[in-house]
């Protein structure tokens, strides 16, 4: 446990990204299985602890230190883990450090009466990095800045492998994955994948920069709507009993098929049989695609009622095919898919499947038009969850990763409003120390004249400098404390950006803003 805190210590020190490779690499190589195997999987998010709750944390941290400091404690550092960390007492028993391995096989196995007091001696056992990157490890909150990519791009250097090698067989193994590092590293063979139902790496884009249009001809792209929904891989493979198994996956891999048991249920077809369809999922209303709040009602269910169902009648919208009748088309160009995709989808014939139109242009000041006015290209009502355009090369294989130069996301310019800033509230981690998440408001009329109704929250859009600007704002134009929160003098206006609004009946104000941040301060505006 001790290499994997000073690893995690490291790391979430470390800026630059070929360092932080150097340091997986060199963790990877030196570090006996079970332990690297089971580091990687902390590190992309395949592990997780049912009865490790941070509640049983604060619990145990309660017997020990005064409530009291401990709260001031927390409000100051900003983080669970650290807090604790660091207040935990020095001195308890000296038993050995344990090794990760021992750590997550027995918090697999333990059951909840018993957690406690077993968290308890590895705490004792451990130092304060220690300390902290168990509790990072059992809550999941690690926030190291290493994706799982970079997690898996240094297994590949442990060979000759490529990155995209290990997407290809990652999501058939399960931790600590040691036929895997064996591979990697030429000691064995590829790990064989029998998941009737695998998921296949998803290919991604790259943010458009307007500039590089010059140099791209309009010929050589396709350009589709980029639907305000969430990408899903829609799989229909067949089982060892010949029986069809139909799986959705999301763009990360994470299997949501429990979430959709309609569209399961729908796909379970012989049209599809062999098929892996690549597309966004979305709620569909009287043909019209609605809103992201509409589709939040429905992600992250552990329970599906027929209610929820018929209220918000899950869809897929395809726009690419990996597989056809259990061949892989992945290394053909993105033509040819589309002409198996438009036959598969065809033969389906399913309310809840249908393509992403292709959308007709001469020159990019026409699909620049359609961009900022999808109804003038065909978009009708569904405009309303449209993001912006995707472009993608015609002649493009369907490869995994963010490959240079293939795929392009044209995104809609954003809403603009000026907003008062109200209430501020410290942040966590590396920000614990400044406040970083700020609540704004807009003037409406009130009983008693105008006042300011609290529209929304944002933690980002402001560089280094202005987060010190703010800090310094807030500190000095505080009028009332509520806890952690500080409400502030209504005299500073900042520009909010975001992406489109929603009703809600969660939030005061009746709305809800999608991705709001902060674009400018405008210390020039009266409030």
């Amino acid at each position: 446990m001790n290499a994997f805190a000073a690893l995690l210590d490291r790391l979430a020190y470390e800026p630059g990204r070929n360092a932080k490779l150097r340091l997986l690499a060199d963790y990877f190589a030196r570090t006996p299985d079970p332990d690297r195997g089971y580091a990687l999987a902390a590190m992309t998010g395949a592990l997780s602890f049912a009865n490790a709750k941070p509640a049983l944390l604060r619990m145990l941290i309660a017997e020990r230190v005064d409530p009291a400091l401990f709260a001031l404690s927390y409000d100051f550092v900003g983080d669970l883990a650290e807090t604790i960390a660091l207040l935990w007492p020095a001195g308890g028993a000296q038993a050995e450090a344990p090794r990760l391995g021992e750590i997550v096989e027995t918090l697999r196995t333990i059951g909840k009466h018993d957690l406690p007091r077993q968290l308890c001696v590895w705490l004792d056992a451990l130092d304060e990095t220690g300390r902290w990157a168990l509790l990072k490890l059992i809550t999941g909150a690690l926030r190291i800045g290493v994706s799982a990519r970079l997690a898996k791009t240094a297994v590949a250097s442990l060979g000759a492998l490529a990155p995209d090698d290990i997407e290809e067989v990652w999501h058939g193994l399960a931790p600590p994955y040691a036929p895997l590092f064996q591979w990697a590293a030429g000691q064995g063979p590829r790990p064989a994948g029998d998941d009737p139902a695998p998921f296949r790496p998803p290919m991604l884009a790259h943010a458009l920069d307007e500039t590089a249009l010059a140099d791209m001809a309009p010929g050589d792209f396709v350009a589709e709507w980029k639907w305000d929904g969430i990408r899903v891989q829609a799989v229909v493979g067949q089982g060892v009993d010949g029986a069809r198994v139909v799986r959705l996956y999301s763009r990360s891999g994470e299997d949501v098929t429990k979430s959709f048991p309609d569209l399961a249920e729908a796909l379970d077809t012989p049209a599809l049989a062999g098929a892996t369809l690549d597309g966004e999922l979305l709620v569909m209303r009287g043909g019209l695609v609605q809103s992201f709040n509409e589709l939040q009602q429905r992600l992250n269910r552990k329970s599906v009622t027929a209610k929820l169902i018929a209220g918000y009648p899950a869809h897929i919208r395809a726009y690419d095919s990996l597989t056809v009748a259990g061949e892989d088309v992945r290394a053909l160009p993105l033509r040819q898919r589309r002409v198996y995709l438009e036959r598969c989808v065809k033969a389906a014939a399913l309310p809840c499947l249908d393509l992403s139109p292709i959308i007709d242009f001469a020159d990019w000041p026409d699909l620049a038009r359609a961009r900022k006015n999808p109804e003038s290209a065909g978009a009708e009502h569904d405009s309303a969850a449209i993001e912006g355009l995707m472009l993608k090369r015609a002649d493009s294989p369907y490869l995994p990763g963010r490959p240079a130069g293939q795929w392009f996301k044209w995104k809609r310019d954003p809403f603009n409003v000026d907003a008062v800033l109200m209430y501020a509230q410290r942040g966590h981690g590396k920000r614990s120390s400044f406040y970083s998440d700020f609540t704004f408001g807009v003037w409406r009329n009130g009983a008693e004249g105008p006042e300011l109704s609290p529209v929304g929250k944002a933690y980002f859009g402001f560089t280094d400098e202005e987060l010190k600007q703010l800090d310094r704002f807030v500190r000095d134009n505080t009028t009332e404390r509520f806890g952690p929160v500080r409400a502030v003098a209504q005299t500073l206006v900042v520009e909010i950006a975001f992406e489109g609004l929603a009703r809600s009946t969660r939030h005061k104000s009746g709305l809800a803003m999608r991705f709001p941040r902060i674009a400018r301060i405008r210390w020039d505006k009266p409030a």
